[in-house]
Parts: C-alpha cells; sequence; structure tokens
C-alpha cells in the first residue's frame, strides 16, 4: 500500500481552502489533515497535525505566508509548495519564497474557480515529490565581493543592457539554486536573454 502523504493547507481564502482540499483528494494516496487562514494559525496547525508538506499562501493578513515560511524552516523543516497568483508581484514574491527555502510553487490561475482543476496534477506531483525528499532548498549563497564586482560592473553598461542584464543574473541565480526558478521567471518577464551561469 502506497504511504499517504499528510498536507496541510494554508490560504487566507476561503474559496482556496476549499478547492485545493478538493483536488488533492482525488489522489488516494492524499490525505489533508487541516487547514488555516493565516500565519500564526498555521504554525500551531503544524504543531498540533505533523503534516508531511504544507501549501502556503503567500499574500495573508497578519502573518503572511513569508513569515510563516521563515519560522517553517527555522522551527520545523517541513517541505513547502507555495501555491502564489500568476502576477508580476506573485513572481517576486514567489522567487523569494524560493531563495527562503520553499521547495516549489504552483502558480494560481486567473479564474480561481474554473481553471483551478487545470493545475491538479501538477500541485499533487509537487507535493509527492515534496515528501520524498528532505523537503528544504538550500538557501542562495551569500554575495561574494567577486561578485559585489560583477555587479557594480553591470550597473556602468548602457541602460538597455542593463536590464537584460539584470534579468537574466536574477533568473541565473534561481536557476543555479533552484530547479523551475529560471523557468517561472522567464514566464513572468517574458523573453529575456539566457541565464547566467
Amino acid at each position: 500500500m502506497t504511504p499517504t502523504v499528510r498536507v496541510l493547507v494554508v490560504d487566507d481564502s476561503a474559496l482556496m481552502r476549499k478547492l485545493i482540499p478538493q483536488i488533492l483528494q482525488t489522489d488516494g494516496s492524499i490525505q489533508v489533515v487541516g487547514t488555516a487562514m493565516d500565519g500564526n494559525f498555521g504554525l500551531k496547525k503544524i504543531e498540533e497535525l505533523k503534516p508531511q508538506v504544507v501549501t502556503l499562501d503567500l499574500e495573508m493578513p497578519g502573518m503572511g505566508g513569508l513569515e510563516m515560511l521563515k519560522e517553517i524552516m527555522r522551527r520545523h523543516r517541513v517541505p513547502v509548495i507555495v501555491v502564489s497568483s500568476h502576477s508580476t508581484q506573485g513572481a517576486s514574491v514567489t522567487l523569494q519564497a524560493l531563495s527562503l527555502g520553499a521547495f516549489d510553487f504552483v502558480a494560481k490561475p486567473h479564474d480561481v474557480w474554473a481553471r483551478m482543476p487545470e493545475i491538479a496534477q501538477e500541485l499533487i506531483a509537487k507535493i509527492k515529490a515534496a515528501a520524498q525528499s528532505r523537503g528544504v532548498r538550500v538557501r542562495p549563497v551569500p554575495e561574494t565581493p567577486q561578485r559585489a564586482e560583477k555587479v557594480s560592473l553591470d550597473a556602468k553598461k548602457p541602460p538597455t543592457r542593463v536590464v537584460a542584464i539584470g534579468i537574466s543574473t536574477v533568473t541565473g541565480r534561481f536557476s543555479r539554486n533552484h530547479s523551475r526558478g529560471a523557468t517561472y521567471a522567464r514566464r513572468i518577464h517574458g523573453n529575456v536573454c539566457p541565464a547566467a551561469g
């Protein structure tokens, strides 16, 4: 028998707290053990329910998703799948979450009610992968003097080139530290130059 993956869903939207469990329960190897509407409540649920994976919205009142993620990484080391809005602002916060240790992400569709089932298999697959892993991505390597010097030199280049280099540098950073970072950055920012490194 395949072991059941215990999942906690954290989202301030009552609709998402209903839809995500419905999606996950279509797979017999996943059990949604609880939901939480904000970061503080979510941390209490982790203590109480001992989930193996957490799905996490990032934009929540009170303790937001990034603050909760930091606490999870510090106290529990439970793998986290970010469920983020598919927007430029959502992309920026999602990349920040990946750098803090989130395992992976799934972009919320614009029409959540009608199109949420379309991401079902992606979300289920990533939850299973997170449960089978150690669950925590390595944090990005701190800036070295050599890398700081490179950024300084890039800043002196013409403006049009600076934009391309800036996006490429960020994309390259996440492609080295997270398998999906570069893909996500390209999806949000469009056709940019190839990732550095």
